[in-house]
């Protein structure tokens, strides 16, 4: 796995560990299994998906999923994740998808985590950041136009969901801060 840390002073983002696993599970409510997971998680399918990050972190994969984390310690506070377009209709373009927990919402710290890891998607070659979000998800599409996207257009997917789609330009976009990174597990 990839030893990076990302940081601006009040967010850090690392890629998720099986560490994390009891506070995603602790921390998961009903607006995250509504808009961002699908189902309530459960153990097996939360350490599933922390592998399969990690195997997309070591193999260069598209997927890059941070734990977003805050406050002492700093603590797990949600997660974002990016999955870079390096081919297809869209090369260049980088998905963004976030959540937070409910006791770190409100503060800010999505919008700073997306900037963050808009930053980091612009140094691994993407050229925009592309936010999709159902339309009754004001609380996320406020976090999009906070982190400096802007409205393109309403998209329905082939199951017959409706999202509205944000961008960002992320060319020229500075690096961002990286803090030491921890040592790597033994």
């Amino acid at each position: 796995m990839r030893n990076i840390e990302l940081s601006d002073g009040v967010v850090t983002l690392t890629p998720l560990t099986l560490d994390d696993v009891d506070a995603h599970l602790a921390g998961e409510d009903d607006l995250l299994v509504r808009w961002l997971n699908g189902e309530p998680s459960t153990r097996a399918s939360t350490e599933e998906y922390v592998r399969h990050c990690a195997d997309q972190w070591a193999t260069g994969g598209s997927l890059r999923a941070f734990g977003v984390r805050a406050g002492d310690g700093p603590t797990l506070a949600g997660t974002i994740d990016v999955r870079l377009a390096r081919s297809g209709p869209a090369p260049g373009a980088a998905n963004i998808a976030y959540g937070l927990y409910p006791a770190w919402r409100g503060r800010g710290l999505a919008t700073r985590a997306v900037d963050l890891v808009c930053r980091y998607t612009a140094t691994a070659g993407a050229r925009v950041g592309v936010i999709r979000v159902d339309p009754g998800n004001t609380a996320s599409e406020a976090v999009a136009l906070r982190a400096g996207f802007t409205y393109m257009k309403q998209v329905r997917d082939a199951d017959g969901t409706c999202l509205n789609w944000y961008v960002r330009d992320l060319k020229g976009l500075a690096a961002p801060p990286y803090a030491a990174a921890p040592p790597a597990p033994h």
